[in-house]
């Protein structure tokens, strides 16, 4: 009675004005962590980037013998090349991705990935002309696949707010089973 929905009444009959909170389950909790995960392996990789800006000097210097096995490092041209590659091959599947509507992630493969060029140039002695480029296409890659990822978990999340409304809406209601008096 009145002009307040049923679902806001109480069990003694006085009348709630605030909308109950949003119904939350544990999927719901798993997909709210899960749209950090990415940002984490981006703190890694922003900690990688800070390393390798100093030329990764805190690293003991590897002895001749290790270069000697090593061998002759590519040229800076050629990571370069392999740099643009792989971030146009990355960025295209996390694209796919996002029209596939996967909830899949590289997460620390790129940053893998990313660390190998930040240790070629090191090797290769051109740290100092490729920094930004590295950076550049890190940031880029890890940010659209975490924006891939928040996407992905928001429309989750959604879909599961409205399956436990459903729920609560057809749920039988405590006040419905008791007696008039």
């Amino acid at each position: 009675m009145g002009n307040h929905p049923s679902q806001y009444r109480r069990k003694d009959g006085s009348y709630n004005t605030k909308p109950a909170p949003p119904l939350e389950n544990d999927k719901i909790r798993q997909l709210k962590a899960k749209a950090s995960h990415p940002l984490y392996f981006m703190a890694i990789f922003i900690a990688l980037s800070i390393g390798a800006i100093r030329d990764f000097d805190f690293l003991p210097s590897f002895s001749p013998r290790i270069h000697e096995l090593l061998g002759q490092p590519p040229s800076a041209e050629m990571i370069s090349a392999a740099l643009i590659v792989y971030s146009f091959s990355a960025i295209i599947l996390i694209l796919s991705r996002m029209m596939k509507g996967s909830g899949s992630y590289g997460g620390i493969i790129q940053v893998a990935f990313l660390s190998g060029f930040y240790f070629f140039y090191h090797f290769a002695g051109a740290m100092d002309d490729n920094f930004w480029a590295v950076f550049a296409a890190g940031m880029t890659i890890l940010g659209l696949e975490s924006y891939q990822v928040w996407v992905w978990c928001r429309e989750e999340i959604r879909i599961q707010q409205v399956i436990l409304a459903e729920l609560e809406r057809n749920r039988p209601r405590d006040d419905d089973d008791e007696p008039d008096e």
